[in-house]
């Protein structure tokens, strides 16, 4: 298919055309700068909403029922599932597909899973790609699933309007699992399996952590839900929940907090010195100096290092 005709598909909301073009961003293909020019001015009418949490919460049995909801309202449904690359294939592991085929032939619903291939912050480098696409074929709610990372697991926030935590009582040290930046980007709480022993614990250590956490008087104060994604037990009110932010996002031209961006920003600025400073650092002289220094034993490692930044702190001193 040539792009024109892929581009012509995707606005009639062809499932073939949507699929093949996720496919050719998913691959950075050639094409896929085009194909997202020509869509670019037919976005911004969906809905995001990022679903995290860690592995074994229930997220996709979450998003199960979450389709089924908003398409008894009548409204289209998209869904990017993030999962595993696979070692043999470096496709998606685990295709979320396979857990959802009751859904596969209803023509408001469209499933795509995708690999990580590498990308940290629980999404795939291409993912923003395939809601743009998803939001240009007339989909009205877009769910993103991440791989379920952790408390890395944030990248989501940048696509998504509302991001859903997803928790569930017994996978481990709760309370630690919450505290670091997926904190700071959930906008609604979910405790599922919430039939679970230790469930209300887990709501109340969630109200506890969030009675300390900075809000500002006008900032939206997120809501704890609690669920039963196996049975339906508490979709309805999570829905409810999602369309009350984004009532609140409306409300503020749908800008996300400030405290949302400065996590944001700062995991953006954590990645841009992994990917782009360090190799110029490990590659300079001054590294391979700094490496012969510390072999004998003229300074430590915390002292190399700190030679090593001494130019970078400079630089970022002169910005102030």
């Amino acid at each position: 298919m040539k792009v024109e005709e892929i581009v012509r598909g995707v606005l009639r909301g062809e499932k073939r055309a949507i699929a093949r073009a996720i496919s050719i961003i998913e691959d950075g293909l050639p094409e896929a700068k085009a194909i997202l020019s020509a869509l670019e001015p037919h976005t911004g009418r969906a809905y995001v909403i990022g679903i995290t949490g860690a592995t074994g919460a229930g997220k996709s049995t979450l998003i199960h029922k979450l389709i089924q909801a908003y398409r008894r309202k009548g409204l289209k449904v998209g869904v990017v599932a993030v999962d595993p690359t696979s070692p043999f294939t470096g496709g998606a592991f685990l295709g979320d597909r396979v857990r959802m085929q009751d859904l596969a032939l209803d023509e408001g619903v469209f499933i795509r899973s995708m690999a990580t291939r590498g990308s940290l912050g629980g999404i795939s480098d291409a993912t923003g790609g395939a809601v743009k696409v998803l939001d240009a074929a007339g989909f009205d709610i877009i769910l993103v699933e991440t791989v379920g990372a952790g408390q890395l697991d944030i990248a989501v926030a940048g696509i998504a309007h509302t991001v859903v935590l997803v928790l569930a009582p017994g996978l481990g040290d709760d309370i630690q699992a919450i505290k670091a930046g997926i904190m700071e980007i959930a906008d609604i709480f979910v405790v599922n399996m919430a039939d679970r022993p230790n469930a209300d614990r887990m709501v109340v250590d969630l109200m506890s952590v969030l009675e300390v956490s900075p809000f500002n008087p006008s900032d939206w104060r997120p809501p704890i839900v609690k669920t039963v994604a196996l049975t339906g037990e508490g979709i309805e009110e999570l829905v409810e929940q999602i369309e009350k932010h984004r009532a609140y996002l409306a409300k503020r031209g749908m800008r996300p907090s400030e405290k949302k961006v400065r996590t944001l920003l700062l995991e953006a600025l954590r990645r841009a010195v992994v990917s782009d400073i360090l190799p110029m650092i490990t590659k300079s002289a001054k590294f391979d100096a700094a490496v012969q220094m510390v072999v004998k034993g003229q300074v430590s490692i915390d002292a190399g290092a700190e030679l090593l930044l001494s130019s970078i702190k400079q630089a970022l001193r002169e910005m102030e």
